[in-house]
């Protein structure tokens, strides 16, 4: 997630502007008949709280996690939020993930985009956060910037426990949006992430998973569309998630303006036949005017940052936020709800992963995920 660089440290000062004093648990508008130990259908916001760039992972315990950027709930600060659920539709929150902020940035309050995954016990928490005090030098000037970071916990409710230091860090937003994945066809432990107008990248994971491989290098994936001209979403690429699926790697990504008055976001698509690329977009292979594969109507502005989850019917899901156009705030601004949590469905067509309601999010009763209540493996 990301705002422009000259509001860098507004980001979190605008988040809690929106949040409202609403239930903890989301009721959809649609509840009827368990399918599997779920519900047979919904409608959007899953979450009607200010839940930015959500992912969305089933545990061992059997239930699904979402993990969300910093914002405020009743009062309290909340570094990285958490809610469970059954069936993917009603929402728990269960309040902050990472209720301890790491000694390195203990004085700061922009803790963005999580990506939690499973391995051996544990649960890694991948987010990106501000350094304390630290400035890096851009043009003469000295500016803030932001590292990615992991922690780590026993239970997917937390508390996580950073690690001691930052992955990595640099100037501006360039290193946030963390995802990792574990690529089936090589064994390599793979961490995705990039923003601030440079490209998605992957590197290497140590067998450790809080520390990048001794002697790997960064791949850059998907480019930012330089020209500034082009109406592609894509001034502005960030948000990695890779989903493998018939021999294809999908690499979705979002762009370019998240937030404010001028949003312009989208959800868009490259794939691969390898886990590191090269990749290749959507439009470079179908001749579209663009990638996106999920944009705005009437009701939802700036749909992006997504996540996949596949559901027991081997259905996949897109998780992601977007702005209710219908509920203004009392300066008369749209959103005042912040970026809630919608769902669709994904579906797959010659190649390449569509949203089921024709490209935008689903404004109506739409059939719900199914639900398995067995946990998932460990």
């Amino acid at each position: 997630m990301h705002l422009l660089y000259s509001r860098f440290l507004a980001v979190f000062v605008l988040c809690i502007g929106f949040v409202g004093c609403q239930r903890s648990t989301t009721v959809p508008d649609v509840a009827t008949a368990p399918v599997l130990g779920g519900i047979s259908s919904f409608s959007n916001p899953v979450l009607n709280e200010d839940f930015p760039d959500p992912t969305v992972i089933k545990a061992t315990d059997g239930y699904y996690y979402a993990y969300g950027t910093q914002t405020e709930r009743k009062g309290k600060v909340l570094n990285i939020q958490v809610a469970r659920s059954r069936d993917l539709v009603m929402w728990e929150h269960l309040g902050d993930a990472l209720p301890q902020k790491p000694a390195w940035a203990d004085t700061t309050q922009n803790f963005w985009a999580p990506h939690v995954s499973f391995h051996d016990g544990r649960y890694y928490l991948y987010y990106s956060a501000e350094p304390n005090m630290r400035k890096y030098p851009v043009k003469g000037k000295e500016v803030n910037g932001l590292c990615l970071a992991v922690a780590t916990a026993t239970s997917p409710a937390g508390p996580f426990i950073d690690s001691g230091q930052p992955m990595q860090c640099g100037p501006g937003f360039v290193n946030i949006d963390p995802m990792s994945f574990d690529d089936p066809a090589t064994g390599k432990r793979l961490l995705y992430w990039g923003s601030g107008f440079g490209p998605i990248k992957v590197r290497e994971l140590a067998p450790n998973r809080t520390t990048f491989a001794p002697g790997s290098t960064v791949i850059d994936l998907v480019k930012a569309d330089t020209s500034r001209t082009a109406d592609n979403y894509e001034k502005l690429v960030e948000g990695a998630w890779v989903v493998l699926r018939d021999g294809w790697y999908y690499l979705f990504y979002s762009g370019d303006n998240c937030c404010g008055p001028k949003a312009h976001y989208a959800v868009l698509v490259a794939r691969s036949r390898s886990a590191t690329g090269p990749f290749q977009k959507m439009a470079e292979a179908t001749g579209r005017p663009n990638s996106a594969i999920l944009v705005r109507n009437d009701q939802w502005l700036a749909p992006g940052h997504n996540s996949v989850i596949t559901d027991a019917a081997g259905h996949d899901w897109i998780a992601y936020h977007a702005i209710n156009t219908q509920k203004t705030a009392t300066s008369g601004q749209a959103g005042s709800g912040g970026r809630v949590m919608l769902l669709d469905r994904l579906e797959y067509q010659d190649g390449w992963p569509r949203v089921d309601a024709n490209g935008t999010p689903s404004a109506s009763p739409v059939p719900a995920p199914v639900i398995s209540t067995t946990p998932a493996a460990k």
